[in-house]
Formats: C-alpha cells, structure tokens, sequence
C-alpha cells in the first residue's frame, strides 16, 4: 500500500506557495563599530553588569591583568551604575550616556551573564 506522500507526488504536481520575503527594506544606514583605544594608560573604564553569572569575579580577574598592563588605568566598578538588568534598568540605562561623560569614560567593558 502505498503512503499519502507517494500518492500526491503520483497525481499531483508538487504545491507552490506564494511568500513574502522577511527582511524590510533598510531605514536606517549601518555604522560600524568605533575605533578601540589603543592604549588603556591613563583612562578610566567602566563596569557595566547584570549581576548574572559571576561578573563579580570576573570584574576582579579583568581588573587585575589590565592594571598590571597598563599603568595609571582607573577603573569605576559596576557597583557605581547598578544592575543594568534589573527593575530599574530603564532609568539605569535611560542615563547612561550622561553618566558615563559625567564620569569622564573613556571605555566601557559591559559584563552580560549566559
């Protein structure tokens, strides 16, 4: 006996459907990623964490071999910005920007747990 799929490929043509592509039109131009710093000697880097997955450590392991890399690097801990994934990562993140040129950023190392 013979299945359903062999019986429709027997008497009927395969089916065509009609689709739309899922990708828009592009409405905004794409930018590429900013220059990194060369150097870290002399500027301040801040923590940003969502208090997932042992940023703690990690903070503590990255700070330690940029410092010995490094000289006079200044790090502003996560502590300073609170949980960017928290209940209010809204406001967090809304002030971000002004934050970071308030706090004189000249890089930011943003911890996200997995």
């Amino acid at each position: 006996m013979k299945n359903l799929q062999d019986q429709m490929n027997e008497n009927q043509p395969e089916p065509q459907f009609s689709v739309l592509w899922p990708l828009a039109k592009r409405s905004i131009k794409t930018q590429g990623a900013a220059a990194g710093l060369p150097d870290f000697s002399g500027k301040t880097v801040c923590e940003l964490w969502d208090y997932i997955f042992r940023g703690d450590v990690m903070y503590a392991v990255i700070r330690e071999r940029l410092t010995a890399l490094y000289p006079g690097i200044k790090f502003i801990g996560y502590k300073e910005f609170g949980n960017i994934h928290g209940p209010k990562q809204r406001d967090i993140i809304a002030g971000l920007a002004d934050k970071l040129r308030e706090l004189k950023c000249d890089a930011v190392i943003s911890g996200i747990g997995a």
